[in-house]
């Protein structure tokens, strides 16, 4: 049965992904988009924190960790350059 219910969050997760790339690409505004790839890299966390609960290993949770820690930074870093012009000052 968990088997089934990973499946379907799978393709859930596939689904979010699909409408943050649509909003990632039509979006109306520069923080539209930011949020849009911010929420992006929250799903793809998901999804290999799902793949390696299917797979049974822990590997994948650090890969996640990764992602996330550059998520952020990657966030943190569009959003000042976005106010201020520059990354560091």
């Amino acid at each position: 049965m968990l088997e089934t219910v990973i499946l379907i969050v799978f393709a859930m997760i596939g689904v979010s992904l699909l409408l943050n790339l649509w909003r990632l690409l039509i979006g109306p505004s520069v923080p539209d988009r930011i949020l849009a790839l911010d929420t992006m890299y929250i799903n793809t966390i998901a999804l290999i924190i799902l793949y390696g609960m299917s797979m049974g290993t822990s590997l994948y949770f650090e890969a996640a960790l990764l992602i996330a820690m550059l998520g952020f930074v990657s966030t943190v870093a569009v959003c000042k350059y976005l106010l201020r012009g520059d990354i560091i000052e």
